[in-house]
């Protein structure tokens, strides 16, 4: 198996990352492309001059519309990888099984070809065991930050476009405005999780590794 997995293309071995590493690239291009624009239009209406595409990606606007996104999916990765530890939903393609031992719960052990932290053990295997769960709170974190930068910056810019004060950026945590843009965002990320939870429950889709297999009875719980 492991001789045919290598002869496979790159592209057949890393496909699924490769696909949506190139939509990523393509849509956030068309986000700056789009924000730019509409920014511009935005600064024209304030009587305010335009900037360039470069001026523009270091702006407040483009910072804040892009880690606004990113933080609420990196939010809904991190708490999905964490409660799925513990939390169950009967019959859903999405939990661990209700009663019966799981793979991922095994005691890793030091074999040839685990990964070096294993094989290592002590602080840095119990700092690998949760390795996933810690990246995403800190791609989370991180993102929260910088869309908090950029909100406050272009609230900044739109305060003296209008000839009224700025705010430091304590005071433009205590302002809805920030608070909004978060919490729009975080929303409809907890309702895709609940529905590809709840939805894989009754719903298949043959092929796919998130669904149950066709014939698998609704309230089989897990792949």
């Amino acid at each position: 198996m492991k001789a045919k997995s290598i002869n496979r293309s790159y592209f057949y071995r890393n496909g699924l990352t490769l696909v949506f590493l190139l939509l990523f690239v393509v849509t956030l291009f068309a986000q700056a492309l789009t924000g730019w624009k509409q920014h511009n239009q935005d600064l024209l209406e304030a009587h305010a001059k335009e900037i360039g595409l470069g001026t523009y990606l270091k702006s407040g606007h483009f910072i804040s519309a892009t880690f606004e996104n990113f933080e609420s999916e990196f939010l809904q990765m991190a708490l999905y990888v964490m409660l799925t530890i513990s939390l169950r939903q009967v019959g859903s393609a999405e939990s661990k099984k209700l009663d019966e031992p799981e793979e991922v719960d095994r005691k890793p052990q030091p074999y040839s070809d685990a990964p070096w932290a294993v094989r290592k053990g002590g602080w840095i295997l119990k700092l690998y065991s949760n390795s996933l769960s810690i990246c995403f709170a800190v791609l989370f974190f991180t993102s929260w930050g910088l869309h908090l930068y950029g909100s406050w910056q272009n609230h900044n810019v739109e305060q003296v476009a209008k000839h009224l004060p700025t705010s430091t950026v304590t005071e433009y945590l205590g302002e809805p405005e920030f608070w909004f843009e978060t919490f729009q965002n975080w929303q409809s990320e907890f309702l895709s999780v609940a529905s590809i939870v709840f939805l894989t429950i009754y719903l298949r889709q043959k092929g796919s590794p998130e669904s149950k297999p066709v014939d698998a009875p609704h309230l089989e719980t897990g792949k």
